[in-house]
C-alpha cells in the first residue's frame, strides 16, 4: 500500500517527479516503439554515422564520454546514499555501453 500512495506522500514534489519519470518511461516506449515500426529504409543521418569514417565520430564521442563521466564522477560527493553518484554512474554505464556498440558497429560492420 505504500508503494500506491508514494507519488502522494510529500505532495507537491514527489508527486512531479513521478510525473517527470512516467513522461521519461513513456518517451522511451515511444522512441522504441517507432524504431521497431521503422522499415528497412535509412535515414540520413543514419547514413552519416554508418560510413566508413563512423569510427572517428564514435572514438571523439567515446573519449569525450571518457573525459565529461571521469570529471563529473571525481566532482560528486560520493559518501552516503543521498549523493547522485550512483544515479550518474548508472547513466554513465547505459551511455557508455551505446557509444562502444556504436564503435564496434562502425568498425567491424558493413
Amino acid at each position: 500500500m505504500q508503494l500506491l500512495l508514494a507519488p502522494f506522500a510529500a505532495f507537491p514534489v514527489s508527486f512531479v517527479a513521478w510525473m517527470a519519470s512516467l513522461g521519461i518511461a513513456s518517451v522511451m516506449i515511444l522512441v522504441l516503439f517507432r524504431g521497431a515500426l521503422t522499415a528497412e529504409r535509412r535515414a540520413r543521418w543514419v547514413k552519416a554515422i554508418t560510413n566508413a569514417n563512423a569510427r572517428y565520430l564514435f572514438t571523439f564521442l567515446w573519449v569525450a564520454w571518457l573525459l565529461l563521466f571521469g570529471i563529473l564522477l571525481f566532482i560528486v560527493p560520493h559518501e552516503g546514499a543521498g549523493t547522485p553518484y550512483g544515479a550518474i554512474g548508472l547513466i554513465a554505464l547505459f551511455t557508455g555501453s551505446f557509444l562502444l556498440f556504436g564503435f564496434l558497429w562502425a568498425v567491424i560492420g558493413e
